[in-house]
């Protein structure tokens, strides 16, 4: 069976010039199928300031009004997309940026929840494989960014981490998929204030007790909400650390497993 790698890379690496350049240098060199995700959520929470709106986010997800989405399509589909895969294609890989739409690569729904109206903030409910197979399979390297549609020409903002677990539950039934979170921590911590204190492996039971404890909190949570539900759907295998593991696998990071 074929292997696919999906990376997904959150918006402390976006936003550090440096951090970006090395993780895409280590992302180009990764052999075979490959899948990139990014959010951007800094970037989008400076410039809707920057204009007067007023970002707002619960458990790490945010509230998306028809304002605050123009800007986050903008910044995700657009700079940020497009400015990955410029680099990209300077190291090398045949990179091509995509929204959800295009191609009617990722659709969703927009979310109804009980309590909370989150706007314009889509639930992933269908995948094209076709297309995403004949694209990898054809030399192609996708850039996904956070922007999916609902099939009736509305664009919705959806959770980068909830894409890539999505992504690699569907290629999970044709390849062999590695799901890997990089961002500017060598995992997670058991001490947000200590670089050090990374927890090398993480199971449902030790997850419920640090979300208890609050030692895991905010982002972190769907973050590993998703991690839980790609391993109970046929991930093989899921990482959280820093991009530097990438090449060199002894590099301290977390793995997640059931």
């Amino acid at each position: 069976m074929k292997k696919v790698t999906i990376i997904k890379i959150g918006g402390n690496i976006i936003d550090s010039p440096t951090e970006l350049e090395q993780f895409l240098t280590d992302f180009s060199k990764i052999e075979g199928y490959k899948v990139l995700v990014h959010g951007g959520g800094k970037s989008a929470t400076k410039m809707a300031q920057s204009i007067g709106l007023v970002p707002q986010m619960i458990e790490g997800r945010r509230i998306t009004d028809a304002p605050m989405l123009d800007v986050v399509v903008m910044i995700y589909a657009g700079q940020i997309n497009k400015h990955i895969v410029a680099q990209l294609q300077a190291k090398n890989n045949n990179a091509m940026g995509f929204s959800g739409a295009d191609g009617n690569l990722i659709q969703s729904a927009k979310r109804n929840h009980p309590t909370i109206d989150y706007g314009y903030v889509g639930d992933v409910k269908e995948i094209n494989t076709t297309l995403l197979g004949t694209l990898l399979e054809n030399g192609i390297v996708p850039v996904f960014c956070a922007i999916t549609h609902d099939k009736n020409g509305q664009l919705l903002n959806t959770n980068a981490d909830t894409i890539a677990s999505e992504l690699a539950i569907t290629l999970a039934g044709f390849f062999d998929v590695t799901l890997t979170y990089c961002f500017e921590k060598q995992g997670v911590l058991s001490d947000s204030e200590d670089d050090a204190s990374v927890i090398t492996e993480i199971n449902e039971v030790l997850y419920s007790k640090l979300k208890a404890e609050k030692i895991i909190h905010s982002g972190m949570i769907p973050k590993l909400d998703n991690c839980f539900n790609s391993l109970s759907r046929g991930v093989q295998q899921i990482k959280i650390g820093h991009h530097s593991m990438l090449q060199n696998p002894d590099v301290q990071h977390t793995t997640i497993i059931l």
